[in-house]
């Protein structure tokens, strides 16, 4: 057999050292040499697997949106469908009919929100000597830890039982904090532990309303109660994060709640059984998704999870643009990096059953955590585009069009308030998909950054002071050019353009009306024109 060389591939006619317009004719003839045999089945393969892909993402978010109206119509409220009575006052025991409880509130840096979640703590409604109120604060900033500090000491001069707690490291984080907390001596007498992050407010009858599922329910580890965002209307970036929460809250919590009792610990704003987390093997921090590492190995131990929509606490949606990409990079390589390490372990499983193991397998990990985010940007960021530049690979209108209209459609039910912005989302949604698309890969190749725990950074009541906060205008002191410029986006924001073009010109399917709304939303945020930002001064 003869020895392919790339002369062989490359005819002899090819010169590479003269002008311009006979290097672009020279690239022109190279493409349409390895066209037909190369790209065109490539590309072909890559439709029919993003059609895959999107079928599995309609079937799933088809299967929520029937399960959800059949929970909404006949399902019984968590109050029928499990043993609930209220907390009353017993005379002849006293407080002792109240269980212990311990609160975390886990803190780092957390200046401008620490009073009020301390505060909101310290306000429920619950006998004082029957709840221990714990700030597990991480901060590297003296001047911050001081300041907490001193509120946690005078809520306890008030009577309340706060303690202030102290690592000398931050090893694990979030997830090293709370089991480091759980190891204190006044712990041993608690029951049942919540967490709030740093900038969580839970109403007064909290405890009131969660405990009972607990305590007449043996089998029942965790209670998850629905996030409400006070910052929600502070900008447009925060009117995105509303939308896609709210599904999550709405639809993805519920179903698995009412299906299976089972569905991912939300990282605070829950309340669990002391006696579960030690069970399931406490905390870990092997990933960026300590809660939901926790859930998925108490699910599998038998345990059971309520989720109660119409008890919400309020909580801040980060509104800069840097802080909600390092936290949808957590979320979104968090998840796949948990789903390489535990799909074996829920596959051998034996104490739950087989429907369980394939709705956490396939639907919780699989659909929502890899392919919701590989399908939304590979199809409609960099596959579509592609067959407008080779007309001989067709997609079919209804994959390009009518089944990604119906999974938006879908999408809207959690928000009715936002549906006027439906059409924005899906825009900001496919830009945001790049960076989930990465983040999703270094989870499950186990890369560099898979390890990677920036905490959100939260305004506050910053964010009441219009003075200090510019919404979409440029930091006017202490820019630095890697904080607002970002090159993938406009590179992408290039691509798109030069296949809208191409369209305009020479296509058939009127796509370039996407494309050019799609180009200015990444150059929206390649030059980082999106959310809150506050001067350094």
């Amino acid at each position: 057999m003869p020895e392919i060389s790339a002369a062989n591939l490359i005819p002899e006619s090819f010169d590479f050292r003269g002008s311009t317009a006979d290097i672009a004719g020279q690239i022109g003839l190279i493409w349409e040499l390895i066209r037909a045999p190369l790209i065109v089945p490539l590309l072909r393969l890559a439709v029919y697997i993003c059609l895959a892909m999107s079928l599995m993402l309609f079937i799933e978010r088809l299967y929520m949106g029937i399960v959800i109206i059949l929970v909404k119509i006949f399902w019984k409220k968590p109050e029928k469908r499990y043993k609930w009575e209220p907390m009353r006052d017993d005379l002849e025991i006293g407080n002792a009919a109240f269980p212990m409880v311990l609160v975390q509130i886990p803190m780092f840096n957390e200046k401008e929100v620490y009073k009020i979640s301390i505060g909101a703590a310290c306000n429920l409604s619950w006998p004082s000597d029957r709840i221990v109120i714990q700030v597990l604060d991480d901060s590297t900033d003296p001047i911050i830890k001081d300041m907490v500090e001193k509120e946690c000491q005078r809520w306890a001069s008030k009577g309340i039982h706060c303690r202030y707690q102290i690592r000398e490291t931050r090893g694990g984080y979030k997830a090293g904090a709370l089991k480091e907390g759980l190891k204190h001596d006044y712990v041993k007498d608690c029951e049942y532990v919540v967490i709030f992050d740093a900038d969580f407010r839970p109403e007064p009858d909290f405890l009131r309303r969660a405990i009972p599922f607990l305590m007449h329910n043996s089998d029942i580890a965790l209670v998850q109660a629905r996030w409400r965002f006070v910052n929600s209307d502070e900008c447009l970036l925060t009117r995105m994060q509303e939308m896609s929460l709210d599904y999550h809250f709405t639809v993805e919590q519920e179903v698995g709640s009412s299906t299976h009792a089972f569905f991912g610990f939300n990282g605070t704003g829950g309340i669990w059984r002391i006696a579960a987390i030690n069970e399931a093997g406490g905390w870990k921090d092997r990933t960026t998704v300590e809660d939901m590492d926790l859930a998925v190995r108490a699910g599998l131990k038998g345990w059971k999870f309520v989720y109660l929509g119409d008890l919400q606490v309020k909580s801040e949606l980060p509104s800069t643009f840097k802080a909600f990409r390092f936290q949808q990079h957590r979320w979104s390589c968090g998840p796949a990096n948990l789903f390489r390490k535990m799909v074996m372990e829920i596959v051998r499983n034996k104490k739950i059953a087989v429907w369980k193991k394939v709705y956490v397998i396939y639907s919780f990990f699989f659909v929502r955590k890899v392919i919701a985010h590989m399908v939304t940007f590979f199809f409609y960021c960099v596959v579509l585009p592609l067959t407008i530049l080779v007309p001989e690979v067709e997609v079919p209108k209804w994959g390009a069009i009518y089944i990604p209209c119906i999974i938006t459609a879908l999408n809207s039910v959690g928000t009715p308030r936002s549906i006027h912005l439906l059409f924005y989302w899906i825009l900001f949604e496919n830009v945001m998909s790049l960076h989930r698309t990465k983040a999703t890969f270094i989870g499950l190749l186990e890369a560099k950054r898979a390890n990677e725990w920036v905490v959100t950074e939260k305004l506050g009541d910053a964010l009441k002071n219009k003075s200090n906060v510019v919404k979409a205008k440029p930091k006017k002191i202490g820019l630095k050019i890697g904080d607002r410029i970002h090159l993938t986006e406009l590179g992408f924001a290039v691509f798109l353009f030069f296949c809208g073009c191409y369209d305009f010109l020479y296509g058939k399917n009127n796509y370039f009306i996407y494309l050019f709304l799609q180009v200015i939303t990444f150059t929206i945020a390649g030059f980082g024109y999106i959310g809150t930002i506050v001067p350094t001064s």
